[in-house]
């Protein structure tokens, strides 16, 4: 018995148990008569915990900030000292999983677009079906809004099919100025150094072995994988591209995005103003990363 909650219930049983007084329970287990007869006036958080429950396990992989963000869309708005005490007595914590190595060396702030539309960036990914067949997903996001602009899923992703992808998407959002991508065989074929001369885009390889300074793309594989390719057991190429559809659609309007100050891609790329995000709930950073900048 080491806290006064176990101490009172300690206090209780004896009363009840041995039918002692009050006075002679205390004397025994070593607790203040006004300590036991204390009534918290603590506000019932019944409501907030059940529904913070809830969330976590839609979102496994949220921390309690991006809760909270969520929370705050619904009207709760506890302070982020209470809502990470609750996040930690209903044991919420998100499982880390093991880390990847880092690129060392010189590194320099990256210059990060004024507007939507600006500049894309494009990555592959890959995973594996249920049975072992392998297979990948084009990904092309909107380095301002962070919006994901297409998951393109399928067996093989060769060079002309980028280039048609890509000239879906500038049908559908217009021509960015700059392309981002890294070194692969289908971002240097010649249908795509042919796409970029036609559609006068410039093309920008990073260079090589350095993932980082693709760093938007790659920050948005991340989060794909941890939560969604993941959690997911894929049956079939149908089935898969179903469920990517549905978390971009997500990712893009519901997911709140902390480096938008809880807002969403989507309401980024409309440049509506920060009001129309829940900015009730205000959570601080760590003071030790305050003033972290993204860089390469």
């Amino acid at each position: 018995m080491v806290t006064p909650v176990a101490k009172r219930q300690a206090v209780r049983h004896i009363q009840e148990a041995l039918d002692l007084s009050e006075r002679r329970a205390c004397a025994l287990v070593g607790l203040a008569r006004r300590v036991a007869r204390y009534v918290s006036t603590r506000a019932d958080d019944a409501a907030l915990r059940q529904r913070l429950r809830d969330l976590a396990g839609q979102r496994r992989r949220f921390g309690y900030r991006r809760l909270g963000y969520l929370l705050a869309r619904e009207g709760f708005r506890p302070n982020h000292k209470k809502l990470f005490r609750l996040y930690q007595e209903e044991g919420l914590k998100v499982r880390h999983r093991g880390g990847r190595k880092r690129a060392l060396g010189t590194r320099a702030p990256m210059t990060i677009p004024q507007e939507p539309g600006q500049r894309w960036s494009l990555d592959f990914v890959s995973d594996a079906l249920i049975c072992g067949r392998r297979f990948r997903i084009l990904a092309v996001i909107d380095d301002f809004s962070r919006r994901n602009l297409a998951l393109v899923a399928d067996t093989s992703l060769s060079g002309g099919r980028v280039a048609r992808e890509l000239t879906t998407l500038v049908k559908r959002y217009g021509k960015p100025l700059m392309i981002v991508s890294d070194n692969g065989t289908e971002f240097t074929s010649h249908a795509i150094l042919k796409w970029a001369d036609e559609m006068k885009v410039e093309w920008h390889y990073i260079a090589p072995g350095k993932p980082q300074q693709n760093g938007f793309v790659e920050s948005f594989n991340g989060r794909l994988r941890d939560e969604c390719l993941n959690e997911t057991l894929f049956t079939s190429l149908t089935q898969a591209r179903q469920i990517l559809a549905d978390w971009r659609e997500d990712y893009n309007t519901v997911r709140p995005h902390s480096q938008l100050d809880g807002r969403t891609p989507d309401q980024v790329a409309r440049q509506e103003p920060r009001g129309h995000a829940p900015e009730a709930l205000v959570i601080p950073s760590t003071p030790r990363h305050k003033n972290r900048e993204l860089s390469f």
